[in-house]
């Protein structure tokens, strides 16, 4: 086939698996998860559902298909704000700030809750957990972040303290509990103040 005629039809099924994960997730948005069947897409969309049917064999498949796109188009932001100029502490300071509020605004979304163990969400979080491993490495050897815990721990700790913007009540919250996770990321000053486990 001619290059132009693929591309032709690249792009056709691009728009058609768009205009359906869209559509999906409008419904859920304005009725609820239950409310998305394979007709109401259809008809959301004006694709038949024999078009439908040769693109996902069912609303789970849809609604997966739409929340990883969602996941990897965070990703993609995340990544971005990381590249961004600065020092490795302003930049996990921004990725963290970023990373809080998707959590913040996307809570108590029934969709997410649903869909959020997928193969997809492990992935996405293992290259975040990575690239902001990286970052407390590189800011641990400038003497901005604490050396004295792995940077692969602190980076769970960062994921798993910001995962609670998500019940948080404003964006003033969320910033507050950004600073004090970003708090327990510094360097100790002394012995004095520290707590010793035995």
């Amino acid at each position: 086939m001619p290059k132009l005629w693929n591309e032709t039809i690249d792009a056709h099924r691009r728009a058609v698996r768009d205009a359906t994960l869209d559509a999906a997730a409008a419904l859920v948005a304005k009725q609820g998860l239950l409310s998305v069947t394979m007709s109401r897409i259809a008809e959301e969309t004006g694709i038949g559902r024999a078009t439908l049917y040769k693109y996902f064999p069912d609303v789970e498949a849809i609604l997966t298909a739409w929340h990883e796109r969602q996941v990897a188009g965070h990703l993609q932001h995340l990544i971005a704000v990381r590249d961004q100029a600065g020092n490795a502490r302003a930049r996990l300071e921004a990725v963290l700030e970023a990373y809080a509020s998707i959590s913040h605004d996307h809570h108590g979304n029934e969709l997410a809750a649903r869909l959020h163990q997928g193969e997809h969400v492990a992935h996405a979080r293992k290259q975040l957990n990575g690239f902001i491993r990286n970052l407390l490495t590189e800011g641990a050897a400038a003497g901005d972040f604490r050396n004295d815990v792995a940077p692969d721990e602190l980076a769970t700790y960062c994921l798993h303290a910001l995962g609670a913007a998500s019940s948080l009540p404003s964006k003033a919250a969320v910033r507050r509990l950004v600073a004090v996770t970003l708090a327990g990321l510094r360097p100790p000053s002394s012995a004095r103040g520290r707590v010793h486990v035995t």
